[in-house]
């Protein structure tokens, strides 16, 4: 992974996460990495993995929107698609610090991921 760009890494960590394999995603993630996400920082890899632990059996698809690189910082947009929503974009900004994700912005809307509305 040190020879990784961070494009590079922050790709291989999402696909891991998205299909599923926390474990390996986690392989990419600094032991103090902080997560901004809507409503709660998250402060170290164990909160980090019972986070994205959490969301990623919930995933039945992903569309990517588009990537964006700059030095040690990487930006992601795409659809985590769940049975609540296909349609429902998200974004992460993330830091890479001596070759692991040592931050994640994460912009998504939460409301989008709940139960359907029961009109």
């Amino acid at each position: 992974m040190a020879h990784d760009s961070a494009l590079d890494i922050v790709k291989k960590y999402h696909h891991a996460w998205t299909t599923a394999d926390v474990d390996t995603a986690m392989m990419f993630v600094a032991d103090d990495v902080l997560c901004r996400a809507p409503g709660a920082d998250l402060r170290g890899k164990d909160a980090y993995t019972a986070f994205i632990g959490g969301f990623a059996p919930k995933l039945t698809g992903i569309a990517d929107i588009a990537e964006f690189a700059e030095g040690d910082r990487v930006a992601l947009f795409y659809y985590p698609q769940t049975a609540a929503t296909s349609t429902t974009p998200a974004a992460e900004l993330f830091t890479i610090t001596a070759g692991k994700i040592s931050e994640s912005v994460l912009i998504f809307d939460r409301l989008s991921y709940g139960p359907p509305r029961q009109d």
